[in-house]
């Protein structure tokens, strides 16, 4: 009865943590943020499009302007998008299907799309959000707003 009772109380366990581990994997959560960003890569330049529209299960996640920053939030380890683009004002515009294996260790992706469509290397267009260190002084407060830009805000008359 003993050797009953602990054979299940193992399987049990085992079911647990192997349940555990998948949804480790499966449930895992990213902020993967778009940008139409001018970049640079090896002295070439890759401009950023006129207009780019990110659907993601058939939901418009971001549209962006040339220089513009969009994100939308991801479950899972596979990021499937369709990304328009309009290329020129009056242009009409193109579409491609992108599927890729987000990186497990990294929670912000910024993806530069004119590098991505350029089929420039995984280090070229994917990259970790980081967002800035703030420090405060006596007299000023910092303001960041969600695309991690700083606006020093003077709190003193001076």
């Amino acid at each position: 009865m003993q050797k009953k009772k602990l054979l299940i109380r193992t399987v049990s366990v085992i079911l647990v943590l192997l349940l555990a581990a998948a949804m480790f994997v499966i449930g895992r959560g990213h902020t993967v943020y778009f940008d139409n960003k001018e970049i640079t890569v090896d002295g070439k330049d890759y401009e950023p499009f006129y207009k780019v529209t990110v659907v993601k299960d058939d939901e418009k996640v971001a549209k962006l302007s040339a220089n513009d920053r969009g994100m939308c939030d991801l479950m899972g380890q596979t990021l499937s998008i369709m990304i328009e683009i309009t290329d020129n004002k009056g242009d009409e515009p193109h579409s491609h299907k992108v599927s890729m294996p987000v990186p497990y260790g990294i929670d912000g992706i910024v993806l530069n799309i004119p590098a991505l469509m350029a089929g420039l290397p995984e280090e070229a267009y994917m990259s970790e959000f980081v967002p800035l260190a703030v420090t405060e002084d006596e007299d000023e407060e910092v303001v960041i707003d969600e695309f991690g830009i700083t606006e020093d805000v003077m709190t003193s008359d001076e």
